[in-house]
């Protein structure tokens, strides 16, 4: 062998060493990386802690848990992040609050990584059908569904008071798609947990998911200028009338704005889909972070129309996107926004029965989805609204009557929280009428919840599941007959 392929020879072997210590030194410190994880999710968490689990099968989901945690730590909150194979109900069970990022593989499986975890997910108990469950609803008191439920499964929740949220990746072309993510989101749920805002699907990284996942993101975290992950692109739109609804309300102000869009444009969205706005704390300043907007008016209006209060701090200081579109901008001033598509809050094509259960500035949504309803011909629509005062707060009062009147809606109820001295809320409206419900229900009726997440969004679930049964609630979400829009 001459000198020149010995020396190459050499090279080779050299080559390969390196490579294998290279190896050998990445395996070494991602098992003490793991180590160092394990150890520190087995110490006592901090009441405070938040916990970022991640299920990734190319690494996707552990980048966006990262950015997740970065998002929650500049809001000054307390974050733990850890691959979902380290945890089980024991670790689970230690902290109040928890966000997972779980990527789905193939047809609803979870990343091979994820695959002891998803073992230990069982159903806690076999539930009755959903026939029966229905029927037991019907047929019992509140209290007695209570006691029933209490007698079958003594037992408490292993999450019991935990709050939760899951960002599920998938791909639309499976059946399945983002099937962990759903699965996931299940498990937690029947191990008591309730939800911090509705499971985000995302589509292939699609961008417009993330930002409506960062939004939740900014609220827990109290903070309204975290930057968005991506650079945002809008399209400029104007604000050409801004009406205020509610004169002299002891709430804050309500404004009905419209916004046009660019000329020779013919934009296009479906009712419940989302305008993001990118304010400004001044005409001609800076681009803030995004804010979401629920679409109160349909492509046929020739414009997209909000309902947005006006917001203010503790120490009087005008909300950032509300301040903006109704205070600093002027009318006639340009906008930036772009429309977000919301199909989880899109109406049903065909004409089955539809209650709308909304409060305050969540009309917008049910207003845009009534459009929609009235527009094809489907008139079965049941409006139930809350907000302060009969005398003040009837926002688009003349036109719901209207609609009464036509046809478009078959029953309007409406409850306003201060005209009497005990406080009454639509979650107590739904618990009144809870036999018309459970018949609206049986004639195949979807249930559609638009406005705030804190108060009416958790009181009409609570309502919902002591008239339906929770088994039913969970069944009617499945099937997409159970959707909300809650911020």
């Amino acid at each position: 062998m001459s000198l020149t392929r010995l020396i190459a020879a050499a090279c080779v072997v050299g080559v390969w060493l390196l490579l294998c210590l290279w190896a050998w030194r990445r395996a070494r410190q991602h098992d003490a990386q793991q180590a160092q994880a394990l150890a520190a999710l087995n110490a006592p968490a901090p009441d405070d802690t938040m916990l970022v689990a991640y299920a990734t099968q190319t690494g996707y989901a552990e980048s966006l848990a990262a950015q997740t945690a970065e998002s929650l730590r500049a809001g000054g909150l307390s974050v733990r992040v850890a691959a979902l194979d380290q945890l089980d109900v024991a670790r689970l069970s230690g902290y109040r609050r928890m966000l997972f990022v779980a990527s789905t593989y193939g047809e609803g499986d979870p990343p091979d990584a994820a695959a002891a975890f998803a073992g230990q997910m069982q159903p806690r108990a076999s539930s009755p059908p959903a026939a029966a469950v229905t029927a037991a609803a019907r047929n019992a008191t509140t209290s007695a569904a209570t006691a029933a439920t209490t007698a079958t499964d003594a037992t408490a929740p292993a999450l019991s008071g935990a709050q939760y949220a899951v960002l599920a990746l998938g791909d639309s072309e499976y059946a399945q798609f983002c099937g962990f993510g759903h699965r996931l989101n299940d498990w937690l749920h029947e191990q008591g947990a309730t939800p911090l805002f509705d499971l985000v699907e995302v589509d292939n990284g699609d961008p417009a998911a993330l930002r409506h996942w960062q939004h939740h993101l900014g609220l827990l975290a109290g903070r309204s200028d975290l930057p968005d992950w991506q650079a945002p692109v809008y399209e400029t739109w104007r604000l050409t009338g801004r009406k205020l609804l509610n004169p002299d309300s002891q709430g804050g102000p309500c404004y009905l704005l419209t916004l046009t869009p660019p000329a020779g444009q013919t934009p296009h969205w479906l009712a419940g889909d989302i305008a993001e706005i990118g304010p400004r704390q001044e005409r001609g300043g800076a681009l803030l972070a995004h804010r979401e907007y629920s679409i109160a008016s349909v492509p046929e209006d020739g414009s997209i129309q909000l309902l947005v209060r006006q917001m203010r701090s503790a120490d009087g200081g005008l909300g950032v996107g509300s301040g903006w579109l109704t205070h600093i901008a002027r009318v006639g001033d340009e906008i930036d926004l772009r429309v977000r598509t919301n199909r989880n809050f899109h109406a049903p094509i065909d004409d089955r029965p539809l209650i709308l259960i909304g409060n305050g500035t969540g009309l917008a949504g049910l207003r845009a989805l009534i459009k929609a309803r009235r527009a094809r011909g489907h008139h079965r629509n049941w409006l139930v609204f809350g907000e302060r005062n009969a005398a003040h707060d009837a926002f688009c009062g003349d036109e719901i009557t209207a609609w009464r009147i036509d046809g478009t809606l078959a029953r309007v109820d409406t409850v306003y929280s201060r005209d009497q001295p005990q406080r009454r809320y639509v979650q107590h409206l739904l618990r009144e009428q809870a036999g018309t419900l459970r018949d609206w229900v049986e004639d195949g009726a979807a249930i559609y919840v638009c406005g705030s997440l804190q108060g009416m969004a958790g009181g009409v679930d609570a309502a919902l599941q002591d008239i339906l049964g929770d088994d039913r609630l969970q069944a009617l979400q499945h099937d997409g007959r159970y959707r909300r829009d809650v911020y």
